[in-house]
């Protein structure tokens, strides 16, 4: 015999196993369903995170505006506290008698105006800060949240 009919006889020996129709459509279902219910949990993580920003967003803007509303009255009263020192002192100046009484009040009258200055600074400050960190918290901790949640994942 020769090669090629050896060879073409071994090959017919081979067997294969018959193709089950019923066993692919089965593991073909399982994988469609598995994909499906990938899908459905994707799209609740996603609505729960579009949600919580939303929630997070509506909070910062009304703590934004709450703040805002806080620096406005806290300028409107410094204001008028200056616009008030500033009457009293000219009132002061116009009631003094001397010109070493004139230059005694003004120079106390420029003391206090630079240590008010400097208290209304600081206390500017601590509002200012306080508003940043109010109004930059609910972002904060949305972000925080789903870093979180990623390394979980």
């Amino acid at each position: 015999m020769s090669k090629t009919a050896t060879k073409t006889a071994e090959f017919a020996n081979v067997e294969f196993p018959t193709f089950d129709a019923s066993k692919a459509t089965d593991q073909f279902r399982a994988f469609a369903e598995k994909g499906v219910e990938q899908s459905k949990e994707a799209y609740t993580k996603i609505k729960s995170g579009a949600e919580e920003t939303q929630k997070a967003f509506e909070s910062t803007f009304e703590t934004a505006k709450a703040v805002g509303s806080e620096l406005s009255l806290k300028t409107i009263a410094t204001l008028r506290t200056n616009a008030e020192t500033g009457f009293s002192h000219l009132e002061a100046l116009f009631g003094a008698k001397s010109l070493s009484e004139v230059i005694e009040l003004q120079t106390a009258f420029l003391r206090k105006g630079a240590e008010t200055a400097v208290e209304q600074a600081k206390e500017f400050q601590a509002v200012s800060t306080k508003a940043a960190t109010d109004v930059t918290k609910p972002i904060k901790d949305v972000f925080e949240k789903t870093f979180k949640d990623l390394k979980v994942a």
